[in-house]
C-alpha cells in the first residue's frame, strides 16, 4: 500500500485542479497507531472495526473500514490527495495516548505534507522535560488539550510558573502553540497573560473557541492579538445536530471573520473522528459551496492563511480525480 501511495504521490502534477483555490491546507487532523490511553474519568482503547472502548462504553471513534484500531499517516494521505488537500497539520489529544514516536517518522517521511505537534503532559510534574525534549528531537510545534486541564481534583493553570517556562522556551526556539480551550471564558485571562508575556509566540487556537458554546466569542477575540489566530477543527462535530451543509457553521465563520478578520481564521477537519458522519471532501466543500463568503475568504481560509501560519512551504497543487459517479 505504501508502495502504491509513493508512486502515486510523485505522479501528482501541477496541473490546474478542480478546486477553486489553489491550496487547501487542514490546521486540524489526528494520527496514532493505536490508542491507549487515561484521562481522569477512565481508560481509552483502540478495538476493531473503527471503535475504541470509552470509558465506560464502545465507541465509533473512526470510520468502520479502519478496521484494526490503527489511523495512519497513508490512509489521511489517501484521503488528501482525493480531496485536493496539499498538507495538514497533525495535532494531539490525551484521549488518543502519546503520539511523538510515531509522528516524528511520519514528520521525517513527508515533510511537505505534514507538520506534526509534540505533546506534552501538562497533567503531571516535570512537563517542561517534555517540552524540552520534544524541541530537541526536531518537532516545530506543541500540542496542549487545555480543556482536559480543568480537572476535578486540581486545576492546572495556564500562566503557571512550570507553563510559563515552557511558552518562554517555545517563543526563543520559534515553536509554535497548538492549544485546545475549556467550553466558553474559563481560561480566556489565562491566555491573555500568556499573549502578553509571549507576544512572539504563534498560538493557534482550536475547535473554533468551542462555537456552540456560551462565549465562544470571547475564545476568537483573542486572534485579535497579533499572534493568535484560530483553526475550525471540529466544527462539523460541534455543528453535528444541524448536519450537511452547515448553514449555521458558514455564519459562525462569517461572525468571527468580523470579530478580528478572515485572515486569522484556518480550516480544520478534526480527522478521523468527523468522518464517522461525513467524508473528508465534505468536511471543507460546505465552505466551499457557501455564497456568504468571498472568493478571497474562501481561499484565505481553506489554505492561505495556514500556509503563511505555520510556515508551509514546497507544496503541491493538487490535481482533481474523477469518481466513477461522474
Amino acid at each position: 500500500m505504501e508502495i502504491q501511495l509513493d508512486l502515486f504521490q510523485e505522479s501528482i502534477s501541477n496541473a490546474t485542479s478542480g478546486s477553486d483555490h489553489r491550496f487547501i491546507i487542514d490546521a486540524h487532523a489526528h494520527l496514532w497507531l493505536k490508542q491507549d490511553a487515561e484521562i481522569e474519568t477512565g481508560r481509552i482503547q483502540s478495538l476493531s472495526n473503527g471503535q475504541s472502548f470509552f470509558v465506560d462504553e464502545i465507541r465509533q471513534m473512526m470510520p468502520p473500514y479502519m478496521i484494526d484500531g490503527s489511523n495512519t499517516a497513508e490512509m489521511l494521505l489517501a484521503n488528501m490527495n482525493y480531496a485536493q488537500v496539499s498538507a495538514a497539520v497533525i495535532t494531539q489529544e490525551y484521549i488518543d495516548g502519546n503520539q511523538n514516536e510515531y509522528l516524528l517518522k511520519v514528520q521525517q517521511k513527508y515533510p511537505d505534507r505534514f507538520l506534526c505537534c509534540a505533546l506534552i503532559d501538562a497533567r503531571i510534574s516535570n512537563f517542561f522535560e517534555e517540552s524540552l525534549e520534544a524541541v530537541s528531537l526536531g518537532f516545530r510545534a506543541i500540542k496542549i488539550p487545555a480543556g482536559r486541564l480543568i480537572l476535578s481534583k486540581r486545576r492546572v493553570m495556564l500562566n503557571n510558573t512550570e507553563m510559563m517556562r515552557v511558552f518562554n522556551l517555545m517563543e526563543k526556539r520559534g515553536i509554535i502553540l497548538s492549544i485546545d480551550l475549556t467550553d466558553g471564558t474559563e481560561q480566556v485571562p489565562e491566555m491573555e497573560e500568556v499573549i502578553a508575556a509571549f507576544p512572539k509566540l504563534k498560538i493557534a487556537i482550536g475547535h473554533f473557541g468551542m462555537v456552540t458554546r456560551k462565549g465562544w466569542k470571547e475564545q476568537i477575540k483573542l486572534a485579535r492579538h497579533e499572534n493568535v489566530s484560530i483553526e475550525s477543527g471540529g466544527i462539523t462535530w460541534l455543528f453535528n445536530e444541524e448536519f450537511y451543509p452547515y448553514p449555521s457553521a458558514v455564519k459562525a465563520i462569517k461572525e468571527a471573520a468580523e470579530l478580528v478578520g478572515i485572515e486569522k481564521l484556518m480550516w480544520g477537519s478534526d480527522y478521523p473522528r468527523t468522518m464517522t458522519a461525513i467524508t473528508y471532501r465534505m468536511s471543507y466543500d460546505f465552505i466551499s459551496k457557501s455564497n456568504l463568503l468571498t472568493e478571497n475568504d474562501r481561499t484565505l481560509f481553506l489554505g492561505e492563511n495556514a500556509r503563511k501560519f505555520y510556515g508551509f512551504e514546497n507544496l503541491t497543487e493538487m490535481s482533481y480525480i474523477k469518481n466513477m459517479l461522474e
